[in-house]
This record gives C-alpha cells, structure tokens and sequence, in this order.
C-alpha cells in the first residue's frame, strides 16, 4: 500500500516544531552529513554534467527531467520519513542543479504568460536569452524587483488585483517550486483539490457529491470563502511555517508592486500572479482537514461523536463547503473553529459570501449547482448563474463579430462552446446543453439578420445554415486554404458531447511518489483519449506513440501540450496524413526544426547554391 494512503499522524512542515523550520539540531546535522556526503556529491557532479550543453535547441531534455524528478521523489521519501534536515538539504540541491534551472526557464518559457513582461519589459523569446537565463539564477545575491500591478475583472464586477513578476523572479519561483510542490503534495489535506498536481475542479464536485449523496449523510451545508484570501495571508506565518529558503521566501513577500510608475510596498499577503503564490496559499490552508478530524475523529477514541456530526470538508483553493448534521453545529461550532483557524494565519471568512444552506435548497460549487430533489436524488447540474455568465459572453462576442467571416465566428464560438461543454460533461448537463444550443442558434440568426438587413430568410439560410448528419439548421461558416481548397468549418454543438462519468481521483494519491505512477498514467491516458475524441488523427498519433513525445520518449499530456510535427515539411512536397506526422512537446518540436534547419541549409546551399537567402529561409522551414 503506499504510503500516502497513511492517516494524517505524527508531525507535519506547518507546525514550529518542525526541524527544517526551527534549524536542524547539532546531532541530526552531524548524523545526516556523513551519510550523505557521498551521494550528495554525486548529484552534484550529475548536475555538474548537464552543464555541458551550450545551446538550448541542444538540451537534453529527458535526462534534465529525470534528474529532477529522481531528486523530488528524494523529497518526498524524506518528508514521510520525518528527516527535516534531509530535505532541507535535498531541496537546496536541486535549487542549485542545473536541470532545475533548465526546467524553471522552460516553465516561464511556454505558458500562456510568456510574452508578458514585467516592470523591466524582458521577455526571453529567443533561445540565446534562454540559455543565458540559465546561468542568472543564483541565490546569492538575487534581488527581486516589484511586481506590476494589472487589474482583471471579476464576475461581481469587481476588479482582482495581480501582480506581475519579471521573467527573472518568475524563473527563480519556478526553480524553487520543483523542490516545495513535493513536500506540499505529500502534507496537503486529502480533501483539498485546488492548485495541485493532477487534480481538477471535477473532483472537488465529485468529492461533495460522494458526501451528500450517501445514505444518511448530512444534510446541512457551510459554504465558506475566504475573504481576500491571496491579498492577506500573514507574512509572519508563511516565513515560520512555509518549508523552503526563507531568505529567498521573504524577499518575494516584500518586493512590493508597481502601479502607475509609484511602489507600494506588501506587508502582508502573497501576490496574485506569481507562478509559486497559489503553493503558498495552499501549504497556509492545509491543516484545516486535520483540526476538524481532531475535534470529530471518524476512528479511534471519540468516533462516535465525528461519526454523529457527520462532518466532512471539501476545498477548492480557498473556497470550501463543510457539511453537518444540524445547522446549531456549523453556526456554534464549525464556524468558530474555522475562523480560529484562519486567524492564525491573518485571514478571515467573507461574510457575503459565507452562509449555512439546506441540501434541498441546493448551493452553487465551482459552477455547478448541488441539491436534493423532492424524489430524494442528489443532481449536480451548471449553475444558473454560470449558464447566463457563459452565454452573456457569447452573445457579446457574436455582436462584436458583426463583419467578421463566418468561418471565423465559427472557430471562436467551438472553442468557447467546446471549453465549457468539456467542463460540464461528467455533471446532469443533457437538457441545459440543448437550451444552450438554441440560444446560441438565435444569437447567430439575429447576427446574420444585422449582417444582411435587406437579404430574405430563405437565402439567409442558405448562406449561413444547412444539414449536416440528422441535425437540421447547422451554421458553417467556409474559407480557402493557402493550397486553394476549401475547407468548410461548422459550429460545435454542446448536445454533441456525449456525458462521461467521471472518475475521482485517490484522496490519498500523491504524483511524485513513485508507487503512485501507473496509476496516474492510466489516469492521464484516459483523460487524453477524451481530450482528443473527435479529432482522429491526433487520436491515432498519440496511441500509436504510446503516448510518449517521439523526440524525448517522455508523456505527452494536457499540461506538457503538444505540437503535430510533419515528418516532410510540406514546402517539400509531404503530406497531412498520419503517416507523415508525429506528436511532439512544443520545445522538442522547436528544437528538432533547428537541427533539421541547419542540416537542410547545408544540404541546400550545396544543391541549390544559387538561390538567394530569403528563398533557402523558406525551403528551411517546415509546418
């Protein structure tokens, strides 16, 4: 059995009494150093080894990552184990590996912020920058500069502050997360869904419908949110509890933040923004799970009073629901111990927010809505609220198009339809997935009528709508490929999804323990295979692969992203079948056309050594 699947005993990184946070004693010290001493230094010379590589198309990406991930199971071994000053150590040794710093400058490098600079306007964009990154990030001597504050807005209409680092402290909070996510993983709650690896939304509403839906399970219901949850948390006790280099830790918590070319400094709270903010706020939120299990035990001495409340907490990031067999015992009791528990950590209940609920009144949970029907079935259905949200965005955006083509409107409107389909699809969503799919049919007729005032009905339909399969009224939208064919793209039905039922992830289960790793494959292939139904070839491509990316042999899934690499670039003459295409990671992808550039170039210029610059460019490059 794996040793996640151990109760919540024994000593954990959030109390001051923990070795790695009160410093490690004089005898453990001298203990540990002999025994590691060795080891230590061969890890040192492993990461010593990787530093060879001078360019960063030239990375070798799968022996970089299998160095870290042998060093985090390192961590998590010794986390469970209860050697504070091991992994202490372990972690600065991976902060200090060149992997590390590899892996955290292709983080920053190729998510969705990438090209958002901070107060200095870097962005690394080009490999040189990369592999020049590599070697700035030192701890010694590191300064972080302030963040630039942006506002977004909220759905109340409220706007929610972030804070933008530079690419350099997004880099080194990359860099120390690969070293704190698997001491958070292995001390989180069980309960708590938000924010960590390998776990989504869906079990979180899995997870309260396992709870209310069993027989005599209770039906009163705490939802509670935390006020200003990022913006508040207390920088005292993040620096004596959160286990990592405190010196680095407090210097991210005082940068401050820019706004309108004035600094403001932070003297509490952790920005949103920063790729290492939503750890913190979880590793200050874990806990709470056990102090509820310590005042209603479902095991041992006082089990029949936990048994009898019938307590048990759900959490999302900082949004959570605590269930109770009477409402007496969440007003006097449960509420009382949660904002004791918050207060220790600076933070508090929203009162607009927070409040006691019936099952049979239902309550709205990360987008769906949970209640008890008069049948007695528990339904989680969208919440009303989040259907009019999805469509006000639609309808906003179909009016916005009103000159747009329609093939274009069409690719909008799937990959927004698409998205939130994908997220209701494990919930009771048939009925409201058909309503949607009318008003979204009305808003695009309505659209057509504005596009072509002076135009009839009838030929309105024929520019705009057909048949297609048993469904009647289908919008399509049609446009010429650089080729000169023409490609015809029709709009993505939400009742053409078909409902799954969803698998709750282990409570227990942790990524970065390797007992737990076939079980998180199987997972993550499964979750592939929906992920690419309807898109056959990519399908085909990803199972034929074994799922592995074809450069690096290491999995592709929905986190890594992928790219369809044509084996002969079409330029050349190659084809889009499957048998000219493979599956890669989007940095193995750029790398292996920089090789195949330089490798072209020199075969053409020997072929082809009359042609000009520009045209060797062009035949260089490949889709």
């Amino acid at each position: 059995m794996p040793p996640g699947n151990r109760e919540d005993t024994g000593t954990m990184p959030g109390v001051k009494a923990s070795p790695l946070l009160s410093g490690l004693s004089s005898r453990e010290s001298l203990t540990n150093r002999s025994k590691d001493a060795k080891q230590m230094e061969a890890e040192q010379s492993a990461g010593a080894a990787s530093d060879v590589s001078g360019h960063w198309r030239e990375v070798d990406w799968r022996s970089v990552t299998g160095e870290v991930r042998r060093l985090q199971v390192r961590i998590v071994k010794a986390v469970e184990t209860g050697r504070w000053g091991r992994v202490k150590a372990l972690q600065r040794l991976l902060t200090t590996s060149r992997s590390g710093k590899l892996l955290a400058v292709r983080r920053v490098t190729e998510n969705q912020g990438r090209k958002t600079p901070g107060v200095d306007g870097e962005s690394w964009d080009t490999p040189e920058k990369k592999i020049a990154a590599v070697g700035t990030l030192r701890g010694r001597g590191y300064r972080p500069l302030p963040l630039r504050r942006i506002y977004i807005p909220k759905s109340n209409g409220k706007r929610r502050p972030l804070g933008i680092p530079t690419m350099k402290d997004r880099a080194m909070q990359a860099l120390h997360l690969l070293a704190l996510d698997p001491v958070a993983e292995t001390t989180a709650d069980q309960n708590s869904y938000g924010f960590r690896q390998k776990r989504r939304c869906a079990d979180a509403v899995d997870g309260c419908a396992i709870a209310l839906r069993r027989r005599g399970s209770s039906p009163w219901i705490l939802e509670g949110d935390i006020r200003g949850c990022f913006d508040n948390i207390s920088h005292d006790w993040l620096l004596a509890h959160v286990p990592m280099d405190r010196a680095i830790l407090r210097k991210w918590l005082k940068a401050g933040y820019m706004e309108k070319q004035v600094l403001h400094a932070t003297e509490e709270g952790t920005p949103q923004g920063g790729i290492i903010s939503p750890v913190l706020a979880n590793l200050a939120l874990d806990g709470l799970d056990r102090r509820l299990r310590e005042q209603y035990p479902l095991r041992g001495k006082g089990s029949d009073r936990g048994r009898k409340a019938g307590v048990h907490l759900v959490r999302y990031a900082d949004d959570f629901i605590i269930t109770g067999k009477t409402k007496e015992l969440l007003e006097d009791e449960m509420k009382p111990l949660v904002e004791s528990f918050l207060s220790e950590r600076g933070l508090e209940l929203s009162a607009e927010k927070t409040k006691i609920t019936h099952i049979e009144e239902g309550f709205d949970f990360l987008g769906q809505n949970v209640r008890r029907y008069s049948h007695g079935k528990l339904w989680v259905k969208p919440s009303k609220k989040n259907i009019h949200t999805f469509l006000d965005k639609v309808r906003s955006h179909v009016k916005k198009s009103l000159h747009a083509p329609a093939w274009r409107l069409a690719t909008e409107l799937n990959r927004m339809t698409r998205g939130w389909a994908l997220y209701h699809r494990h919930v009771k969503s048939t009925r409201i997935f058909s309503s949607v799919d009318r008003a979204i049919f009305i808003a695009l007729w309505r659209w057509a009528l504005r596009r072509h005032p002076r135009k009839g009905k009838r030929w309105l339909m024929r520019r705009y709508f057909a048949r297609r399969g048993g469904r009647s009224w289908c919008f399509f939208g049609s446009r010429r490929k650089p080729d000169g064919a023409k490609m015809v793209v029709w709009l993505f039905h939400a009742t053409s999804l078909p409902f799954s039922i969803y698998t709750k992830v282990k409570r227990d289960s942790n990524p970065y323990h390797p007992a737990w790793e076939m079980y998180f494959e199987e997972r993550e292939s499964k979750h592939m295979a929906r992920t690419l139904a309807g898109r056959a070839v990519l399908l085909h491509l990803w199972r034929s692969q074994g799922g592995n990316c074809s450069a690096c042999g290491l999995p592709i899934s929905r986190e890594t992203g992928w790219h369809s690499h044509h084996v002969v670039p079409k330029v050349l003459g190659g084809h889009d079948g499957a048998t000219n295409r493979q599956l890669l990671h989007p940095e193995c992808h750029r790398q292996l056309h920089s090789r195949l550039a330089r490798l072209h170039r020199c075969v053409l210029q020997e072929a082809f050594g009359r042609l000009e610059p520009c045209e060797l460019e062009t035949l260089t490059h490949g889709s």
